[in-house]
């Protein structure tokens, strides 16, 4: 099977300088680290792919001598023969060399294995949960309470995991350190490998008797209310991460992120445009052709608007400033009026007379049809 080009597989060009190639392999690391898929061998593969790619090109005579003969020029005689062997403990030193020191444990978590730190305990899980919003809380912006189902801390044993008189003692899997050390040798020489303890979860310590209420994990299942704040002209979509209210972590770990996500209802009156507002009125035959002022449902109220005479059916009117607030800026959209002119179905035998004089006077047969609405609309919004 082919080998895949370095620069294809890091996705830059070949005019690519160091810090592009840094940044571009830096992305493709975290995204396939072990750490973030566990067991996932295709995740592995790319990791190691990405790696490999990033040793050959950020050094300049190995770049150099890849450019001119490709593969080849890695091999035999170029002393580079090593990468047909690059395994997975040879992708981690070298990421954990170049990056080790850039704040992983966001990224990854706090229980990551690249950390290996003792007492590291394992961070609690991010909960999502969907928030509905009306049109009307979406313009105004509204503050809610949520109940949220989670982890929290056990009272029986105050989240340490432990039973009342009983107490905690030193691994005797990693003797206290949180962390397996082992060496081994790859084609880049001798390392030291620093994996978490499975025995103590890299805390150093064990629980001697555990708690009869949570089972040593120093959490229950729970509720509790969060009160967020949702800002004026929020999408359906967006979502709000609110810090510490998600699970509690295991034996006093700090809680992970509770996200909330946005989900907007349908409206019964209003259609969203972005931060526009479309809504349909109706209208008698008499105030389309008379003219007349109507009241028209914004979501502040309603508001008056003047109809012209002779204002046909499908006809568009701009409200300014009367949509959406824009989300975290100034000034917000428009509302768009359309009109319908309502054509009544049970007719007295009075209006049947007079619709038939008129209908003598006008003729029957109508003008040319006007612009349709989705013309107007386009037009009105400008696009």
């Amino acid at each position: 099977m082919a080998r895949r080009d370095y620069y294809e597989i890091l996705g830059v060009g070949r005019d690519a300088t160091e810090e592009d190639i840094k940044k571009a392999y830096r992305k493709l690391a975290i995204k396939h680290h072990p750490d973030k898929n566990p067991g996932d061998r295709t995740a592995e593969e790319a990791f190691k792919e990405a790696t490999e790619a990033y040793e050959v090109l950020k050094d300049g005579q190995k770049r150099q001598m890849y450019d001119r003969f490709g593969h080849d020029g890695l091999r035999a005689g170029s002393g580079f023969d090593g990468f047909t062997g690059f395994d997975l403990a040879d992708a981690l030193r070298a990421f954990m060399r170049d990056f080790g020191g850039f704040g992983f444990e966001d990224i990854f978590g706090v229980g990551s294995t690249s950390r290996g730190a003792r007492g590291a305990a394992v961070r609690g899980q991010d909960l999502q949960v969907t928030l509905e919003l009306t049109l009307e809380e979406i313009s105004s912006g509204v503050d809610k309470t949520l109940k949220v189902k989670r982890q929290v801390s056990c009272e029986q044993c105050g989240g340490g995991g432990a039973e009342k008189g009983s107490g905690r003692r030193n691994c005797p899997t990693c003797h206290g350190t949180g962390q397996i050390k082992s060496v081994a040798r790859s084609l880049f020489g001798q390392f030291v490998s620093v994996h978490v303890c499975n025995t103590c979860g890299g805390e150093g310590r064990i629980i001697e008797k555990k708690c009869r209420e949570c089972g040593g994990l120093g959490t229950v299942r729970g509720i509790s209310t969060v009160d967020v704040k949702i800002p004026a002209g929020v999408s359906g979509g967006n979502y709000l991460t609110v810090r510490g209210q998600g699970d509690v972590g295991p034996r006093g770990a700090s809680p992970g992120d509770l996200i909330v996500v946005i989900n907007e209802t349908e409206h019964d009156h209003f259609t969203r445009r972005h931060d526009d507002i479309i809504v349909e009125v109706p209208l008698s035959f008499s105030q389309a052709a008379l003219g007349a002022e109507i009241d028209v449902p914004t979501l502040d109220g309603n508001t008056s608007l003047k109809v012209p005479p002779g204002t046909q059916s499908g006809k568009v009117f701009l409200l300014r400033n009367k949509g959406i607030p824009h989300l975290n800026g100034y000034g917000r959209g428009d509302e768009l009026v359309r009109v319908v002119v309502w054509t009544p179905s049970d007719l007295s035998v009075e209006e049947k007379e007079l619709f038939n004089k008129l209908a003598k006077t006008r003729g029957e047969k109508p003008p040319k049809t006007d612009k349709s609405f989705f013309e107007k609309l386009r037009q009105t919004l400008g696009v």
